[in-house]
């Protein structure tokens, strides 16, 4: 006889307060029979650490390998989190969204009625392309990471020297704070904040975008896919810089170390249950900056 699945919610502690969408969300799939894993997240500050009644935390990377699905409650940034072990596992993801524009996420805190529909299998899957990426010093990888947004490279403060480079053909060299290597999901984020196009999320495309360059033919280039991305931290400026994949864990990266970003092997499959189209989301959720 087959193990049941579990449902894992993934909740930010700092917006589900109380964790009460939480709960509210747990017992609709009670009412449906569903198994539930209780997995927050805590930012550093975090003080909201005490979970409700019946509920016992537990660790997103111990549950994930008996999961059908994590639901996340909060923001983009939550998804982003559960995308790394979900990735990995092949699970897909429901978002609700309290945080801000919420681009990732399906359904915001109003619509949760919809977990109904979604314990009953109502639902289709949506995979997005990411990006894999190792950071080489002195020929010897250093590190080694992956991303559904974004892959930025930035001086810490200072200027920096990039040559940027596409199957080992000179792209750009400039100076200026950075760059950014975004997915098609990733480029209503920075990408697109740092003056990069705005793709449709479901092509398959390497966006780079320069980060303040201090020149006037820096420009963001729409890479295909398949197409391997060299950043070298050149000499003209030695200044202390990082990567970071999604927003998460800085590696320091100095003068002469080269950045290799490539499409991965691995998709982020995201839930949906509404029709909206790409261009209502970015009309709805970007309105106000575009």
């Amino acid at each position: 006889m087959n193990e049941q699945k579990v449902i894992i919610l993934c909740p930010n502690a700092e917006r589900d307060f109380g964790f009460v969408i939480s709960w509210k969300v747990s017992e609709m799939l009670k009412r449906h029979g569903r198994l539930t894993a209780f997995c927050p997240v805590f930012d550093d500050c975090s003080t909201a650490r005490v979970p409700p009644p019946g509920f016992i935390p537990s660790v997103l990377e111990k549950e994930i390998s008996s999961a059908e699905m994590i639901i996340t409650i909060g923001g983009d940034g939550t998804i982003l989190r559960a995308a790394r072990a979900a990735a990995e596992a092949g699970v897909p993801i429901l978002g609700i969204n309290l945080g801000g524009k919420g681009f990732l996420a399906e359904l915001e805190a109003g619509d949760i009625s919809l977990i109904e529909s979604a314990a009953a299998g109502d639902y289709r899957i949506e995979s997005r392309m990411m990006l894999d990426v190792e950071v080489l010093r002195d020929g010897e990888t250093i590190c080694r990471d992956f991303a559904l947004n974004d892959v930025v490279i930035r001086g810490d403060n200072k200027v920096i020297d990039l040559m940027l480079y596409g199957d080992g053909q000179l792209i750009s060299h400039f100076s200026g704070d950075g760059a950014v290597i975004a997915t098609p999901t990733g480029s209503t984020a920075y990408s697109m904040a740092a003056g990069g196009p705005i793709v449709e999320e479901a092509a398959h495309n390497i966006i780079v975008t320069p980060i303040c360059a201090h020149v006037l033919e820096a420009k963001s280039f729409v890479l295909v896919s398949d197409r391997r991305v060299s950043v070298q931290l050149g000499y003209n400026k030695r200044n202390p810089a990082y990567m970071a994949a999604d927003g998460g864990e800085h590696t320091a990266v100095r003068s002469g170390d080269v950045v290799n970003v490539h499409k991965s092997e691995k998709y982020t499959r995201l839930v949906r249950m509404s029709n909206r189209s790409f261009y209502r989301k970015v009309s709805e959720k970007l309105g106000e900056r575009l």
